[in-house]
């Protein structure tokens, strides 16, 4: 990931800022020979990393298995651009003509709470964070016009979501737009280095981590528990979970549809003083354009501006193989997007230079809901999934939920999840499948994507 490339003008490390050049936080051993755990979690991000945190909170001593295929924060969690903000399923007025208002009401208020929990995760585990606000912003009549149906719906269900005006916005970021809406609960912070807290927590608490171990076959165990096959070994488990988001299909895991999908994102050299006042440094304001495309823009602790969103892609195909030209082609015509996009965001900006240019692989449902539930047929196992690019509150949230659901239900308070679930809608990748999923992320791109 330290790897440079260089492009037209500007050679970029192809990598997060925050992971660029700096070696692995974890080198861990691999599961060899046969082991066992009362709990196995597979999948060393954000969801499987909490869901083995609160096991062993709600059940200290449990004995507890982490495995990865690559190591902690190698995925998604690694990959994040670091908005945290309330968002689950599609937006607010969709989900109140798709759900009623109730469940809509609720998906929001789980969500909300979402953002709270992985505040107070983060103060416990030292973890810096920058809080402050959200503002989802139009700056095109087709902008305004989704903005304003969301400012309905926020109103309707009785939301702590105001609108603002041009010059309300103006005052938090001077960036000339329409109108905005305001999410006050919001944050930014490094996903990767919350993570590897949460690694270092759970080794602390009694945990064992694997790295370099992907699982290439499982079975029941005829006692019902599961046995996961490694390649230089196996690990039987009495129950456990599989956070792997879109590498659902790779593993066969019956769980419909949750389809991995590339974003995209860059962030800039470090910005002088005056230009960080402008975009709201003092604040700690995002900015989310609620146009097509959605892209957003938030600065890092030291001064970059770090710029996500624009066209979603299909997993990029091997080096070598027909079509990976064609895949880097595309992913540069979006990188390049994205870095018109912040050149236009503000006159001072024109001459930024970008440093990074990176992609992160999310999980998508064709219905927009994530997929968190016990797996049929195989017992003991659950599944966490599909957060289709607003991960980073609720992959917390999903392993806090999944991990009280293993010790029994009752441990650690709270409700069940609305969008409680074992499978997705499915959607074969051959043939007519692929351009159904294609309509999908040409849909996706009229959507607002918050976090990724």
């Amino acid at each position: 990931m330290g790897e440079r490339r260089s492009y037209p003008g500007v050679p970029v490390v192809v990598a997060p800022p925050w992971r660029g050049g700096r070696p692995e936080d974890h080198q861990l051993p691999s599961v060899r020979g046969l082991v066992s755990a009362d709990f196995t979690v597979v999948g060393a991000g954000l969801a499987g990393l909490s869901t083995a945190y609160h096991l062993l909170r709600y059940a200290p001593g449990t004995d507890v298995a982490v495995v990865d295929a690559g190591h902690p924060a190698a995925g998604a969690s690694g990959h994040g651009t670091g908005l945290l903000g309330p968002r689950a399923g599609p937006p607010v007025d969709s989900a109140i003509r798709r759900f009623g208002p109730d469940t809509a009401r609720r998906m929001h208020r789980a969500s909300e709470d979402a953002v709270a929990d992985a505040l107070e995760l983060c103060r416990t585990l030292d973890v810096p964070v920058r809080t402050g606000e959200q503002l989802v912003v139009a700056r095109s009549p087709e902008g305004l016009a989704r903005l304003s149906g969301q400012s309905a719906a926020c109103r309707a269900l009785g939301l702590d979501v105001p609108p603002l005006s041009a010059a309300g916005v103006r005052e938090r970021i001077d960036v000339p737009c329409q109108a905005g809406l305001l999410y006050r609960q919001t944050a930014t912070l490094d996903p990767a280095l919350l993570t590897a807290a949460l690694a270092r927590a759970c080794v602390a608490n009694g945990a064992r981590l694997y790295g370099r171990s992907p699982v290439v076959g499982r079975s029941g165990t005829g006692s019902g528990g599961t046995r996961l096959v490694f390649p230089r070994g196996e690990l039987r488990t009495g129950a456990g979970v599989f956070a792997v988001n879109g590498g659902a299909g790779a593993l066969g895991l019956p769980v419909g549809t949750v389809a991995p999908l590339e974003v995209h994102a860059i962030a800039t050299e470090p910005l002088k003083p005056t230009v960080r006042e402008v975009l709201g440094e003092a604040s700690g304001a995002a900015l989310v354009d609620a146009g097509r495309l959605a892209p957003y823009f938030r600065l890092t602790p030291d001064g970059r501006l770090v710029v996500g969103g624009g066209r979603a892609s299909l997993p990029g195909r091997p080096p070598g193989t027909a079509g990976a030209r064609k895949d880097d082609r595309a992913r540069l015509a979006t990188w390049r997007w994205l870095a018109e996009r912040m050149r236009g965001l503000h006159p001072l900006l024109a001459d930024t230079a970008v440093t990074h240019r990176w992609t992160g692989r999310i999980g998508v449902t064709l219905d927009d809901l994530p997929v968190v539930g016990p797996l049929a047929g195989v017992p003991g196992m659950w599944f966490i999934g599909g957060c289709c690019g607003h991960g980073l509150a609720l992959s917390i949230a999903h392993g806090a939920y999944v991990a009280r659901q293993l010790v029994g239900g009752g441990v650690g308070g709270g409700l069940s999840l609305p969008w409680h679930r074992s499978a997705a809608p499915t959607l074969p990748f051959g043939g007519a499948g692929r351009v159904v999923l294609r309509r999908y992320l040409d849909r996706l791109d009229r959507n607002v994507r918050r976090e990724h």
